[in-house]
């Protein structure tokens, strides 16, 4: 499940909704996961990217690509630079 987020609130997104998200709005647009339609869900997909299985090294490469337009549009600070550094404590909360 997907969290939705709005006015101080916090819900989850059900299959059908995320189901009709585009591809584009996906990390991971094959396999259809970590959404990148808000700022919560570029900030989940930052937090779980090591946890996403069944892919490539180049297509981890492409979903960070993804991630990093994302969290500019959002406005969502990113302090790796690559999501390699993510998996050696780097990560910055905010």
């Amino acid at each position: 499940m997907c969290l939705l987020t709005g006015l101080g609130t916090t819900r989850r997104m059900g299959t059908a909704e995320k189901n009709r998200l585009p591809k584009s709005t996906f990390a991971f647009p094959e396999e259809r996961k970590e959404p990148l339609n808000d700022a919560a869900h570029v900030r989940n997909a930052i937090a779980r990217f090591g946890q996403v299985e069944g892919v490539s090294e180049a297509e981890r490469d492409q979903a960070w690509k993804r991630v990093i337009g994302a969290a500019k549009k959002f406005g969502v600070d990113v302090s790796e630079n690559d999501w390699r550094d993510l998996s050696r404590g780097k990560a910055k909360k905010q």
